[in-house]
């Protein structure tokens, strides 16, 4: 990041009658050591008759000597610099090894020169019990020595502005402590002279420039720009040289300390000193800082004019969607690190680990809040990869489409402070089974198999005590171990046999009957509603269990209506349950398999008012709600190193903005973060994507089914223009990425591709399914994996079932941005597009690219 600002200073002396001005010297020219690059200098003295002496004192300042030979009545004094603010890092540095702890002596050689700046006042009571606090810091590394004074005497000494002249006594500052910056950089100068250090008083300016983005962790600095003449102090230190300490703020000096004169007296180190005639004087000063050119950065990417630009544009294509009745949804998945810790593994290469769920947590809770304020949270499983003893966690949130609240309560899972037994959750069932009718007499416990698992602690070796399992031991003994010390005659937790005849509305409950008289569950380390023994139950052949079908995605939905108060029932053979469990003292309620919202609706109220009536809050687990447009849902997931937010699509340009601002913004809070940085420094993203999906609020809507053309243009378009799929792309690129083109993997696919792209039609067709037969096997990878492509094809309309007929389209050559306004220009990109193709449909014979997809538009100047 580069910026270049304009300082101007303007001090201006009114006498009251002619007078002569005796020589006067001028220290404000930006000293030698200045490490923040001057492009420009400028000084302006008036009167305009006079003679200018350019020197440089014994310390090596740049002092303007004006003589004046004639009478005034005004001195004005002009400066202005043309500053680059480059970030200056103020640790920087090496130390000598003779000074890396403190306290060091200089050498003889060394000591000698140094010596004005070793010269001290007279001791004060005050500075020595000052000097006696710090201690306990001796004998630490000099750096963090320097820190730990330096803020120690930023939170002693107030800061106030004082317009008398000159600078506070060492006493008087520790007496009262307040202080002007130039009373507390005098007073660091005499603290570091008095424990041996060398040190210097600094005249300069501070340029404070106003931060994109609000600091999470302290102060923010300025709410404008800002400059004024400054001081501080400077340390010699062997090894580092002079190292700026700015007592006023408790930190290092960086790019915006200007240094103008630095000398082993405040004295000397004055910005305008001369004599006058005698008379009276009015004085005034201004101090001016203009950003005059700012190149484009993480945190502020599009100046405000570029951004309302592309915000007209973005309401321009919302008025074309509507004048053409496109009805185009778009969502995404946008990616997130941690901004606390870029090392350890979950936060590089692993999907899991406490510190990320604790994150996702907090995100949820968040985005609920903003988004969803009656939705429901639910605690499920997502996807399964080899190696991974579990599938990884999904976080997701469930809100109604018409703003009806779906969950009530303030308190959305349970409070980790609060821990509950079996016993309440027992109690918590019985309530639950009552609030559907009576049901509660079908609740029984379930155990672990204790034949499996004493056949298993029968194999182990004679000298390995399960009950002291090591966790580097396989997974089988961990288990066993945590089973044997719980106890297998202990329950796991209980079930209620449930589900819901769709038709009449009632619950259908029942006992099960197994051969073994108890149920027992199945091994593993899921939850207890994966693991139920469904092969042992006995089937009633009259009444065969037929599950209720999904609903079709293309069928007109019903409005949502309210639940009877009271629940009916009816007594039947279930092959699905309920199951509550506790696990780390906490209640886990499964939910069973529900292929209905209005069943999955009257479920969620019986628990609630549940809850409502117990005063106990169970985390809610197992299967999610269905498919279905009139609940809205984002979820939160791991993937290996970043955690995936699965937000829920928006209709218009204003929904958009709404919603990835709002993520941004709830993310940076919950202490996630959108950048890294590589070994050498340069800026990269989270690593992650940022998946786009377009589609419709349901699949009869979407604009991708109803005119298949629409994809065959964008596919065509972007093999036209290979810096589409490089430009916004990660480092991971090519034919075995996770989004590779449709012409890296293999050259006769071009061919193929345009057989198929020909059997595609223009404008709307009566075969939603048309567009999935004929492209589903092209846009896959090598492995014909068809998530694992550029335009990915899984949820249009699969051939496997209605969970995958939802009519999106997920476009997956997007790295995660590192600003919301970027994450939108995207998008905009495509709307604009789709605007395009549905008015022009663009179908040209594609291009045989051959080496030069890689050797030339992999280049930054053709893919951009």
């Amino acid at each position: 990041m580069t910026l270049r600002v304009a300082v101007r200073h303007h001090t201006h002396y009114r006498y009251d009658d002619w007078i002569m001005l005796a020589p006067h010297v001028l220290r404000l020219r930006p000293a030698p050591h200045c490490r923040t690059p001057i492009e420009a200098y400028s000084l302006k003295v008036r009167p305009e008759n006079h003679f200018i002496n350019g020197l440089q004192d014994p310390f090596g300042n740049f002092l303007a000597r004006f003589v004046f030979p004639e009478k005034c009545q005004e001195l004005v004094i002009d400066v202005e610099l043309i500053v680059r603010m480059v970030t200056i890092n103020p640790f920087d540095f090496f130390l000598d090894e003779e000074a890396q702890t403190f306290p060091f002596t200089y050498e003889e050689g060394l000591k000698h020169q140094l010596a004005p700046y070793l010269v001290t006042e007279k001791n004060t009571p005050r500075l020595d019990r000052w000097l006696q606090g710090i201690d306990g810091e001796m004998g630490s590394k000099t750096i963090d020595f320097l820190v730990a004074v330096n803020q120690r005497l930023w939170k002693d000494i107030s800061y106030t502005i004082r317009l008398e002249v000159g600078v506070q006594k060492v006493e008087e500052t520790l007496k009262k402590k307040t202080g002007s910056c130039r009373d507390s950089a005098w007073l660091l100068v005499q603290i570091m002279r008095k424990l041996g250090l060398a040190a210097r008083f600094v005249s300069g300016y501070l340029i404070q420039l106003a931060a994109d983005e609000k600091s999470l962790d302290g102060p923010s600095g300025p709410e404008k720009d800002f400059t004024d003449l400054h001081a501080w102090c400077e340390v010699f230190v062997p090894g580092a040289g002079w190292l700026g300490l700015d007592p006023t703020s408790g930190l290092f000096a960086g790019e915006g300390h200007i240094p103008l004169a630095c000398t082993p007296h405040y004295e000397s180190a004055a910005p305008v000193s001369g004599l006058t005639d005698p008379c009276q004087v009015s004085f005034r000063f201004n101090n001016t800082v203009e950003r005059i050119s700012e190149t484009p950065r993480t945190t502020k990417p599009y100046t405000e004019g570029q951004w309302q630009a592309i915000d007209g544009l973005g309401q321009q294509v919302d008025t074309v969607f509507q004048e053409k009745a496109i009805q185009l949804s778009m969502g995404g998945e946008p990616t997130f690190v941690s901004i606390d810790d870029h090392d350890a593994p979950e936060w590089n290469t692993t999907a899991d680990g406490l510190h990320k769920r604790q994150r996702a947590q907090d995100l949820l809770q968040r985005l609920r809040n903003r988004f969803a304020p009656g939705g429901l949270l639910h605690y499920g499983q997502g996807k399964w990869y080899p190696g991974e003893e579990l599938p990884r966690w999904r976080y997701g949130c469930f809100f109604r489409a018409d703003g009806q609240p779906l969950w009530s309560r303030p308190t959305l899972a349970a409070d980790e402070k609060t821990t509950f037994d079996l016993n309440h959750g027992k109690h918590f069932l019985q309530v639950l089974g009552q609030h559907m009718g009576g049901i509660d007499p079908f609740i029984q416990p379930a155990y672990e198999d204790p034949f499996y698992h004493l056949w298993q602690e029968s194999i182990l070796p004679a000298d390995v005590d399960p009950l002291q399992a090591d966790l580097k031991d396989p997974l089988e003994r961990r288990r066993l171990a945590r089973l044997l010390q719980r106890g297998l005659g202990e329950p796991v937790g209980y079930v209620l046999p449930l589900d819901r005849d769709v038709a009449t509305g009632h619950w259908i409950s029942g006992p099960w009957r197994l051969r073994q008289k108890q149920l027992f569950l199945l091994p593993g380390d899921s939850p207890m509603g994966f693991r139920l023994p469904l092969d042992s139950l006995e089937v009633d052949p009259a009444h065969p269990h037929e599950p209720d079908k999904e609903r079709c995605p293309f069928s007109e939905p019903d409005d949502l209506i309210a639940e009877p108060d009271v629940a009916c029932w009816r007594q039947g053979f279930v092959r699905t349950a309920l199951t509550l469990e506790l696990r780390e003292e906490r209640l886990y309620l499964f939910l069973p398999p529900m292929v209905r919202l209005e069943s999955f609706l009257a479920l969620i109220k019986a628990i609630e008012e549940t809850a409502n009536q117990t005063g106990m809050d169970p985390i809610l687990e197992g299967y999610p709600p269905p498919e279905d447009e009139r609940l809205h849902r984002f979820f939160i997931t791991p993937d290996p190193g970043v955690i995936e937010v699965n937000i829920h699509p928006s209709l218009t340009w204003e929904g958009l903005k709404e919603r990835t601002m709002g993520l941004y913004q709830e993310a940076r809070l919950a202490r996630l973060g959108t950048e890294k940085f590589l070994v050498d420094g340069r800026h990269t993203g989270t690593g992650g994507g940022n998946h786009i999906t377009i589609g419709g609020l349901s699949a009869a809507q979407s604009p991708l089914l109803r005119r298949p053309d629409l994809l065959a243009s964008l596919i065509t378009f972007w093999q036209h223009h290979p810096g589409l799929s490089y430009l916004f792309s990660g480092l991971f690129i090519g034919p075995t990425s996770q989004a590779p083109r449709v012409d890296e993997a293999r050259d006769d696919s071009l061919h193929e591709l345009e057989i198929a792209l020909s059997q595609i039609p223009n404008g709307p067709v009566a075969q939603p399914w048309l567009v999935d037969r004929i492209l589903r096997h092209l846009l896959v990878d090598l492995t014909g994996n068809t998530h694992r492509a550029e335009f990915c094809v899984d949820k249009l309309y699969s051939p496997d079932g209605p969970s995958g007929r939802l009519g999106l389209l997920e476009l997956r050559a997007f790295e995660m941005p590192p600003h919301p306004h970027m994450s939108l220009v995207q998008m905009l990109l495509l709307r604009a597009l789709i605007a395009w193709f549905w008015e022009k449909p663009y179908r040209h014979p594609l291009i045989r690219w051959g080496s030069a997809l890689h050797d030339q538009f992999m280049l930054p100047f053709f893919s951009g």
